[in-house]
């Protein structure tokens, strides 16, 4: 920013401008929480003035610092900075805090507001969000800047608080970022000492600057947290330091100025009340008469912020002119990545298998689908959980996401193994068993842009995900969650990594595309549109064990699984053109293997069958009413679904009159064949099931 480096009485009226603002919001609105944006507002209008590159003007613009706001309960205070520094957001939408309907809600939502990267709310989640972000910005760097043209070179900034760095997520994300020396990332921790039910010293004592220096971050110490020229010191020396991330601990004063609330909890999360506003007011030297005010010198010197965003931008939009120049191919690269665009004719790239009664497990399947598709979409970027060796989610060649390796440094045997580029150019990402940070972490990337980021992981571990998949989902970011070993056919490990119930949890999450594919093919389609789904997240959840790929000249293609379920074929008493089947098997994932078997078995005795495969819940819902009802036929009562989970949700698709052979108990250790069959997953239950049905058991 071109902005004068000292401060002045101008300076702490912006301050002020932003405490104001934010607590006639949250006294308007009844709710909120008034302590954090009265006590970090000078960490922030430091930030947000002397440091932070960004344009109101165009809040996409792609060299943007991104600014996160993890303690979102303090959202008043970004309402604030985004409205005084020119966004698209009026003081009515301020005035409007909290209430239906409003662009400010209780909490940051993505894709409300410009200026908003990320919704947060859940304590941790922006924390972890940002290190998705700086890893994105160093992919990005790594892959499309070249000598003398640094389009790719800005910084990740977020607001953390005491309860952010209590969470388990924040530990996990902390550590994986002083592990990748991503220097490009800096947090200013508002270190107020207090929580929402009293003071940090009931429960978190830990030295929390020795905690991050033991991560590998720069930790910085402002003991004045409305010493403006102590936090710009603070900021520069975090800037300056290119090897590590970087904490500022700023002491802070919950509620500041509050003559009866000021470092107390109660500040934290309810309104001040009319006289405290008042006399809050006061003890600032406010002088504005009213609610909602600002003074006009405060306005004149934000509009500052908002010429030098013009010019910042101006400036990268000469380079990038240049850039394209010298570099064609890769502007048009960058370009496209940035827009979420996927190269013409990528899915071509998808393999098709042949016809397999041993076929192969759909976790192997989807290996070779995203190793073939890596080559032709080159901004998938991502890893697992410690588990590529079980997930088979590596991209051969693609080189791990590592720091740059510095002279003397050697090798790692993973590295070895995948081979490739070293450095943050490197596709891999080494996530170690921090599944929940790891979910977070996609999430920053894809909300970053420029990549499509996927995680991989067991799925009974899903269940330390489903909080950041739940934030994807809400903000309707592209992420691809990788599960494989999906059922009890996981076997011998038992029911600790066997899941049951987690189909139904996800399925439970509004936005996600869970899917479970059949067979090779079924799985080949099922990454194209997670590939293409790049305004919601995709949950893949795949067999350990194989599965048969199935002969498509006897059964319908399997691009049908884009719309959800769809008819693999009618057989036996064969129904004419328009009329029903007279039975319905229908399954997902590896137990279409079974009412297959099941419904050339039932032909055989003269049964009108149809088999279903029904990868996908969520997308077969958003399929018309008539397709649906040509899959599933109203008229046909006799339904048999199977699937080796919970049969929640299952009745909505048998009716009254249907059955579902499901699994609603945990699994047991034993090998997979023999839990399936124990457990009633064999060819011949099923048909038992099914004769039941229509009367000839």
């Amino acid at each position: 920013m071109s902005l004068n480096p000292s401060f002045s009485n101008v300076d702490q009226l912006c301050v002020n401008s932003i405490r104001a603002l934010s607590i006639d919001a949250i006294q308007r609105a009844n709710s909120g929480h008034p302590g954090m944006p009265l006590g970090a507002a000078p960490a922030a209008y430091v930030l947000w003035t002397r440091f932070l590159r960004h344009n109101p003007a165009n809040p996409l613009w792609h060299d943007r610092d991104r600014f996160v706001l993890s303690g979102g309960h303090g959202s008043a205070l970004l309402y604030s900075l985004l409205h005084l520094s020119g966004y698209d957001l009026t003081l009515e939408d301020v005035r409007n805090f909290r209430q239906w309907g409003s662009r400010t809600p209780g909490h940051p939502e993505r894709g409300l507001v410009p200026g908003v990267e990320v919704t947060t709310g859940p304590l941790g989640q922006g924390f972890a969000n940002g290190v998705g972000m700086a890893m994105a910005e160093a992919h990005l760097a790594a892959r499309f800047n070249r000598p003398g043209f640094e389009i790719v070179n800005h910084f990740t900034t977020a607001l953390v608080t005491d309860g952010d760095l209590m969470e388990g997520v924040a530990a996990e994300a902390a550590s994986l970022a002083g592990h990748l020396k991503l220097g490009k990332l800096v947090y200013l921790y508002d270190d107020n000492g207090i929580c929402l039910g009293g003071t940090t010293n009931l429960s978190f004592t830990e030295n929390c600057a020795r905690r991050f220096d033991s991560y590998g971050w720069q930790t910085v110490m402002v003991d004045d947290g409305n010493n403006l020229s102590a936090i710009c010191a603070a900021l520069r020396a975090a800037r300056a330091e290119t090897d590590k991330p970087s904490l500022i601990l700023v002491k802070s004063h919950i509620g500041f100025g509050s003559p009866h609330k000021q470092d107390s909890f109660e500040s934290h999360g309810s309104p001040l009340g009319a006289d405290e506003v008042r006399l809050t007011k006061e003890n600032l030297g406010w002088r504005e008469d009213g609610p909602f005010k600002v003074p006009d010198a405060a306005r004149a010197h934000f509009d500052q912020v908002k010429a030098a965003g013009r010019e910042a931008e101006a400036r990268w939009d000469t380079l990038f002119e240049e850039y394209g120049k010298q570099h064609p191919g890769l502007a048009r690269e960058f370009e496209r990545a940035m827009r979420d665009g996927l190269p013409e004719g990528w899915e071509a790239a998808l393999p098709s298998y042949p016809a397999d009664p041993k076929g192969m497990a759909t976790r192997g399947a989807s290996g070779k689908v995203l190793n073939a598709v890596a080559a032709a979409v080159p901004e998938l970027v991502g890893g697992s959980a410690d588990l590529n060796p079980s997930t088979l989610t590596a991209i051969k060649d693609g080189g791990d996401f590592e720091p740059p390796k510095q002279e003397g440094d050697g090798g790692s045997a993973v590295q070895g193994a995948v081979g490739g580029a070293w450095g943050y150019g490197g596709r891999n990402v080494h996530f170690g068993i921090r599944e929940h940070a790891m979910g977070a972490i996609a999430n920053g990337m894809a909300a970053h842009g420029g990549v499509i980021p996927y995680t991989a992981t067991f799925f009974v571990f899903s269940d330390y995900m489903r909080p950041p998949m739940r934030l994807a989902a809400l903000m309707g970011l592209g992420v691809i969650f990788v599960f494989t070993h999906d059922s009890v056919g996981v076997g011998e490990d038992g029911p600790t990594h066997q899941p049951v119930e987690q189909l139904a949890a996800l399925r439970a999450i509004p936005g996600l595309a869970v899917i479970r594919p059949a067979d090779a093919n079924e799985t080949a389609a099922a990454w194209r549109v997670a590939i293409e789904s790049r305004n919601r997240p995709t949950a893949l959840v795949l067999t350990r064990q194989e599965t048969p790929t199935l002969d498509r000249a006897a059964y319908a293609p399997a691009d049908g699984l884009g719309k959800g379920a769809y008819v693999l074929a009618d057989m036996g008493g064969a129904p004419g053109a328009g009329k029903a089947p007279e039975l319905i098997l229908i399954a997902s994932g590896s137990e279409v293997g079974l009412v297959v078997a099941a419904q050339k078995h039932l032909a055989g005795e003269g049964v009108a069958v149809r088999a279903v495969s029904m990868p996908s819940w969520e997308l077969f819902e958003a399929q018309p009413q008539e397709y649906r009802d040509t899959v599933l036929p109203p008229a046909v009562s006799a339904r048999l679904a199977v699937e080796a989970g919970v049969s929640q949700g299952w009745r909505k698709y048998v009716g009254d009159r249907g059955d579902v052979l499901a699994l609603d108990h945990f699994g047991a250790s034993a090998p997979g064949k023999v839990v399936f069959e124990k457990f009633g997953f064999t060819v011949e239950n099923v048909i038992v099931r099914a004769k039941k049905l229509i009367g000839k058991a």
